[in-house]
């Protein structure tokens, strides 16, 4: 019987595939030892051939996002370019006194200036700044929450748990679809220790609703805390020429949730906002402080590449280009006609219209129109398979690329793809 090659040679015949020796050894012995199990010995080489292309897949890479949603959780939310050479930075290091500085008078400063907030701090993601005030500020105590806010989103976050984490006790108020503000009164003793008001960025309840606004809760009483989750900076959208589009509408900009009241809101950096996976806090300085001085804020915080790209966002806000330089808006406002000029550019597939969503959390069951190309037949895997991999959709038997999402100067990629994968 043909007896299989070693793992050496094997490993050393995958070299081409550019995969460091010690992956390849791995992917030679499952290779040997699958063959082996299946009496066929002489298919190893193909087998570790296999293995490697797999290996390779799962490795963290670039993709074209032709599905339509732009802020996509499994495609990394917000497209944000980042380079920077090899080198030192004053990440935690004051040039004008020569000694050891904060990390928080750089992207943070920039983001509390460009939001109206008297300071901010910036963790590792948005539900780390959630569980930061909560650990910080209620540890032990009572926070009031509606019955309607007490929300999961993606990957089991619950806000029950992440109160029951921090240490602080849950008040619900209210029923699911209506909640007063004699309800939060109520419910107001010496433990109470916040208000938390949490923005149903997920999910919609409409009908027969009530619920309290920022402006009502602030009037006395615990300071309130706002979730915003989608991490809008300001509603009044001075950073596109035309003001706020039809389809932001009703959604809560952090500087005015900061103008009604609330002592601190807590964002999201990746979604709305844009920039890199991050959770911003900002409000008033002296709890933004007791945040910062927590022992749980040192292992939340982020790295300097994160706040070397936040601090380049924060700084389009403040020109007021954020429109022009930040990827995210510069594809969400894209006009319908430059996006039919590039699907008809394609040449393969029919041109339709179509619909986009902001997706990542944000602004459900509201849809963007959009312009794409679609061809016969589910082709996403065909497409999954292209270097770089397209990430397409299928809709009624046909594979749909929507243009929105898909970045000018990836359009011949995506041609020579959608080429490929019809056979053409």
């Amino acid at each position: 019987m043909t007896r299989p090659p070693s793992v050496d040679a094997l490993a050393r015949a995958l070299a081409t595939s550019g995969l460091p020796h010690p992956v390849l050894v791995e992917a030679a012995r499952a290779a040997i030892a699958e063959a082996t199990a299946a009496g066929d010995p002489a298919s190893a080489g193909a087998r570790a051939d296999e293995a490697a292309r797999r290996a390779a897949r799962r490795m963290l890479q670039p993709v074209v996002n032709a599905t339509g949603v732009l802020l996509h959780t499994n495609l990394g939310r917000a497209p944000l370019a980042v380079s920077q050479p090899a080198g030192y930075t004053n990440l935690e290091f004051d040039l004008e006194r020569g000694e050891r500085g904060s990390r928080s008078v750089h992207a943070a400063a920039l983001l509390a200036r460009a939001c109206g907030a008297e300071a901010a701090l910036v963790v590792n993601n948005g539900a780390a700044a959630l569980l930061l005030v909560l650990t910080a500020l209620a540890a032990g105590s009572e926070v009031v929450v509606s019955r309607g806010e007490l929300v999961e989103i993606g990957g089991g976050f619950r806000i029950p748990e992440v109160l029951e984490a921090s240490g602080a006790r849950l008040v619900e108020v209210g029923t699911t679809n209506r909640t007063r503000r004699h309800d939060y009164v109520a419910a107001t003793g010496p433990d109470t220790a916040l208000l938390l008001k949490v923005h149903t960025s997920n999910y919609r309840i409409t009908g027969f609703t009530e619920s309290v606004d920022v402006a009502t809760l602030a009037v006395g009483g615990p300071p309130v805390v706002a979730d915003l989750g989608s991490g809008l900076l300001d509603a009044a959208c001075p950073w596109l020429g035309g003001g706020p589009p039809a389809w932001l509408a009703g959604e809560p900009g952090v500087a005015q949730t900061l103008a009604a009241g609330a002592s601190l809101v807590t964002f999201s950096a990746d979604k709305l906002l844009g920039g890199p996976q991050a959770g911003i806090l900002a409000g008033r300085a002296t709890l933004v402080e007791a945040c910062a001085r927590h022992p749980l804020a040192r292992a939340l915080r982020p790295g300097g590449l994160v706040l070397t790209a936040l601090q380049d966002v924060a700084l389009a806000y403040l020109r007021r280009d954020a429109g022009d330089t930040v990827p995210f808006w510069r594809m969400a406002t894209m006009g319908l006609d430059g996006l039919r000029r590039r699907a008809t550019a394609l040449g393969v597939g029919a041109v339709v219209d179509c619909a986009s969503v902001t997706g990542g959390g944000t602004l459900p069951g509201v849809e963007i129109p959009s312009v794409g190309v679609a061809v016969e037949a589910d082709r996403s895997a065909v497409l999954r398979s292209w270097s770089p991999p397209v990430i397409a959709r299928v809709e009624d038997g046909r594979t749909l690329c929507d243009l929105r999402t898909v970045l000018p100067e990836q359009d011949d990629l995506l041609r020579r793809a959608l080429a490929a994968a019809v056979g053409r």
